[in-house]
C-alpha cells in the first residue's frame, strides 16, 4: 500500500515539476556566447528570480496585447508544457516503482526534472549549460551522502563517488580524442550520471553507459535512414546519456 501511495505521489510530483520546466528550457536554449535569454520572442523582458525562470513558457504581455512575437501562439513559446509534464511524470513514476520506499527515491525524484530540463535544452540547441550540469553532479553526491545516514538505503556512496570520477574520466577521454564528436558539456553531465549509476554498483554503471551509447547510435542511424542527417552530422548526445542513465538506474534500483 505504501508503494502504491509513493508511486501516485511521484506521478503528481513529476507532472507538477514538469510544468515548471518549459520557461527555463527556453531561456537556457541559447548558443555558447550567451548565458541565457533575457526576453520572450516578442521582445518583452523575462524578470524575477521565480516568475522569470519557472513555469509555462507564456508571455502575458504578448497574450493581452495581441502582439504575438515570432514563434509564439497566443503568447506561448518554447517547448510544449503538456509534453514535458507528461515525460517528467512518467520518469518519476518509473523511478518510484523501481526504487520502492528506499530513501534514495527522494534523490531520484528531485533530480529527474533537472534531467528533463537538460535533455530539452540539448535537443534544441545542442548545449548543456554548466550552471545545470555541475550543480547536478554536486547535488547528486551530496544528497546521496545524506541518504547513507538513513536506514534501509540500497546503495553505497563510495561507489557513487567513484562512478562519477570513472564516467567523467571516460567521457573526457572520448572528448579529448575526438572533440568534434562530443561536446565538453557531455563530460560534465557524465559526472552526475556516473554518481547516480555508481550508487548501485559497477554493473549498473556499465549498463547505463552502454544504454546511452546504444540509444544515441539508434537515433543517429534512424536520422541517416530517414535522410535527415549524414554519417558525419553531429547530434545532441546529452538526452541519450540521460536516457541511458535512467534505464540503468531503473534496473539497478529494481534489482538492489
Amino acid at each position: 500500500m505504501m508503494t502504491g501511495l509513493l508511486i501516485a505521489v511521484a506521478a503528481l510530483w513529476g507532472a507538477a515539476t514538469g510544468v515548471l520546466v518549459p520557461r527555463a528550457a527556453y531561456r537556457f536554449s541559447v548558443q555558447e556566447e550567451e548565458n541565457w535569454r533575457e526576453r520572450c520572442p516578442g521582445g518583452h523582458p523575462l524578470r524575477g528570480p521565480v516568475r522569470g525562470w519557472i513555469g509555462r513558457a507564456r508571455c502575458g504581455q504578448c497574450r493581452t496585447g495581441g502582439a504575438y512575437g515570432p514563434g509564439t501562439s497566443k503568447g506561448m513559446y518554447g517547448p510544449s508544457t503538456p509534453l514535458l509534464s507528461l515525460v517528467t511524470a512518467l520518469l518519476c513514476t518509473g523511478l518510484a516503482a523501481a526504487t520502492g520506499t528506499r530513501p534514495e527515491v527522494a534523490v531520484w525524484l528531485l533530480l529527474a526534472p533537472v534531467g528533463v530540463l537538460l535533455a530539452a535544452v540539448d535537443f534544441r540547441v545542442r548545449r548543456l549549460p554548466d550552471v545545470l550540469t555541475l550543480p547536478l553532479a554536486a547535488a547528486a553526491l551530496l544528497l546521496l551522502g545524506l541518504v547513507t545516514l538513513v536506514p534501509e538505503h540500497g546503495g553505497h556512496w563510495p561507489s557513487a563517488a567513484l562512478g562519477a570520477l570513472a564516467l567523467g574520466a571516460g567521457y573526457y577521454l572520448l572528448w579529448f580524442v575526438n572533440p568534434g564528436g562530443m561536446g565538453f558539456g557531455d563530460v560534465k553531465l557524465a559526472l552526475g550520471a556516473g554518481a547516480v549509476l555508481g550508487w548501485y554498483g559497477w554493473g549498473t554503471l556499465l549498463l547505463g553507459t552502454f544504454a546511452g551509447f546504444l540509444l544515441g547510435a539508434l537515433y543517429g542511424g534512424a536520422l541517416v535512414v530517414a535522410g535527415r542527417a549524414g554519417r558525419k552530422t553531429a547530434v545532441p548526445f546529452g538526452p541519450f546519456l540521460i536516457a541511458g542513465a535512467y534505464l540503468g538506474l531503473l534496473i539497478g534500483a529494481y534489482t538492489a
